[in-house]
């Protein structure tokens, strides 16, 4: 089985739930990420990034109503994990800072808080809020901190009901050229 076959695996038993909260699935998300970092000129390794930065809501169970979330799911960790050992870092490490990115963008953009859609505020408290100046300077210092802003960006415009994208059979070249053998 190849890494885009599994893929697809994970997406069609997973990725047709609703992305908590939103007015797209999990699937449409994601490919909706990817389609808005292909369209910005982004690397392919970006756009894999974008494409999966959400793989640790599907490959480890999250109660399916944004509702029911007390703590933080800490899917960019779970994802980073289960990338890492399919992926190299131009791709992993942008899906583990996707979060700290929210994170980031609202301690420093003062308008950016003010754009985030309903579910994504709510994680944002979950997630510990905007960060401090401290936080700031060691997000700042991460090799993939900009790629991880990059990512968060397209998280954030990936969420258009009715949208249509190409399917993840697009991204396959891609997913297979950059998987590790």
């Amino acid at each position: 089985m190849t890494i885009t076959d599994e893929l697809l695996r994970i997406y069609g038993s997973r990725g047709r739930a609703a992305y908590f909260g939103e007015d797209v699935t999990m699937t449409e998300h994601g490919l909706q990420a990817a389609y808005f970092a292909q369209a910005s000129g982004a690397s392919e390794a970006l756009i894999a990034a974008a494409l999966l930065h959400d793989i640790g809501h599907l490959v480890e169970w999250v109660p399916d109503e944004i509702s029911e979330w007390r703590t933080d799911a800490h899917h960019e960790l779970v994802g980073s994990r289960w990338l890492a050992g399919r992926f190299g870092p131009e791709i992993s490490e942008p899906v583990r800072l996707h979060v700290p990115a929210k994170r980031y963008l609202c301690a420093t953009e003062p308008d950016y808080i003010k754009h985030l859609s309903a579910a994504s505020v709510h994680t944002l408290e979950l997630q510990g809020g905007p960060m401090s100046q401290a936080e700031v300077a060691a997000f700042e210092a991460e090799r993939y901190a900009d790629d991880a802003v990059a990512v968060r960006r397209c998280d954030d415009q990936g969420k258009v009901a009715g949208l249509t994208v190409p399917g993840i059979e697009h991204y396959r070249t891609v997913i297979e050229r950059l998987a590790r053998a």
